[in-house]
């Protein structure tokens, strides 16, 4: 457990139970908490729920770990975490920011799905600490789902994915009944911010969705231009994908309500420019991004009766396609002040600062929520705090978009410079793959001495690309100096 990378190898070994056995057999301190923080984000504030307990704490939380095969090695994990330990700052900063005239406790919202879908749900995200919600989307059609009707795409068998799919539609109640528990909400939570999603199949459903949820009290009203798993043809990312029809819609709505109205952009696209300026020119207060990604996957154990069928894709594999959309948003000269809301993939703080860095002023979650729960929150909005407390940065739209600057066409970027990998024989366990990789699969430039097990950079054939320090399992591969490249001719 000698390096960090070691102890969020471990930590993700954790299965993040419920009512953690670990924990309760802690007289001070909490282990599920700090495999938490090292899970979503938090690694050197770890300590601060390891650093209490006593080597026989850890001796019992480790003997009342539910994988008796091999328990989290905690004892291991605190003598790293405590080397890294960095303190919680004294003065926190808010994360209260406006969002289309909307203030915001904090930029964290529910995603318009499976996880807000009643009013015990909303509400008890609302108390772990969600800003608010986008409430799954109301429509004026019978919905009948599928069984099953989810699968992933895993990494591990810890009940982890990088890949989601699901073939899930709209909400399945009727629309008063839908509308009854957003009035709930508002009158039980008045700081939070409640957003109907509507979707409808003309101009009159938009129309009269719109209002339905302006009497209930939304505060604003998401248009759902993009799901991509309806029934009915000219509805969910059928829309989407027309600027014509983003126009009109959104003009109709628009005309009709006194709310911020935010369409939701679909990403089964090939230039959202088109349908998100339509939404711009046509008033949208905020743009939304991405819903899911049209896919399929092949395992026997999803299929329906036998059949499959093309449906959405979200998790952590989605978010550098979100990221794009955000980005060629955020800098359209035409689009200038448009306010976005960042869709897919987040799972830690950071992945939330990413879409803020490229101009959103709110961001929601999914499918990491289906994953771990509500209770992500806490290290969400942890890390962001610390990390703005860390930077001296006071509000959280001072973040906004501030990496916008730093992108550049491609014919742009510098080609006269290069930076070559250096490796750090500490860490290095001379595995040999970087080796492999740059043999097969770059430049052949990584020589490996098969007796000392050691990889050696050959200079004159390194073009610095970096598989190698991709590959590296151990983190044991770094950056040199940026230097001029060396003229073949």
């Amino acid at each position: 457990m000698k390096y960090l990378k070691h102890v969020k190898e471990e930590a993700a070994r954790c299965l993040l139970c419920h009512q953690a056995p670990c924990s309760k057999a802690c007289k001070n301190g909490d282990p599920a908490r700090a495999l938490r923080a090292i899970r979503f984000g938090n690694e050197p504030l770890a300590a601060r729920w390891l650093i209490p307990c006593s080597e026989a704490d850890l001796h019992a939380a480790e003997q009342a770990c539910i994988l008796d095969d091999q328990p989290i090695r905690l004892g291991e994990i605190k003598k790293v975490v405590e080397k890294q330990e960095c303190k919680i700052c004294d003065r926190l900063p808010s994360l209260d920011i406006d969002f289309c005239g909307i203030h915001c406790e904090n930029p964290f919202f529910l995603a318009s799905s499976s996880i807000c879908t009643e009013y015990e749900m909303v509400a008890r995200a609302f108390e772990a600490g969600w800003a608010g919600v986008f409430f799954k989307t109301i429509c004026l059609e019978e919905i009948n789902e599928v069984s099953p009707r989810f699968d992933a795409v895993c990494y591990d068998h810890s009940g982890a994915f990088y890949g989601f799919r699901n073939m899930e539609q709209l909400s399945e109640h009727p629309a008063e009944v839908d509308f009854e528990i957003l009035k709930r909400l508002k009158q039980d939570y008045p700081t939070k911010i409640v957003v109907a999603s509507i979707m409808g199949q003309d101009e009159k459903e938009w129309v009269q969705l719109a209002k339905m949820a302006e009497e209930a009290g939304a505060d604003a009203v998401e248009l759902n231009f993009s799901c991509p798993q309806m029934r009915y043809s000219g509805m969910g990312s059928d829309v989407g994908q027309n600027p014509e029809f983003v126009l009109a819609y959104t003009s109709f709505v628009k005309h009709a309500v006194s709310i911020p109205v935010i369409p939701k952009m679909t990403p089964n696209i090939t230039h959202i420019q088109q349908p998100s300026l339509a939404a711009f020119f046509a008033g949208a207060d905020a743009i939304s991004a991405i819903n899911t990604i049209k896919s399929v996957t092949m395992d026997e154990d999803a299929n329906v009766s036998g059949k499959k069928t093309v449906s959405g894709y979200s998790g952590r594999a989605v978010k550098p396609i979100a990221l794009r959309y955000i980005y060629e948003m955020a800098s359209n000269p035409m689009m200038k002040g448009v306010k976005l809301s960042g869709v897919g993939g987040i799972e830690t703080w950071r992945d939330a600062l990413e879409f803020i860095q490229l101009g959103c002023s709110n961001v929601q979650v999914c499918t990491a929520v289906m994953q771990y729960g509500y209770r992500i929150i806490d290290d969400l909005i942890l890390g962001l705090q610390n990390y703005m407390a860390s930077r001296g940065v006071e509000h959280v739209s001072d973040l906004v978009g501030e990496c916008l600057p730093d992108f550049v066409m491609p014919s742009n970027l510098d080609r006269e410079t290069k930076v070559f990998p250096t490796i750090d024989p500490e860490k290095c366990i001379g595995c040999g793959r970087c080796f492999l990789s740059c043999k097969d699969g770059g430049h052949q430039a990584i020589a490996f001495d098969s007796e000392k097990r050691q990889p050696r950079v050959i200079g004159t054939k390194c073009v610095g690309c970096h598989l190698c320090r991709l590959v590296c399992p151990m983190g044991a591969i770094g950056l040199s100096k940026r230097i001029n490249k060396v003229s073949k001719f």
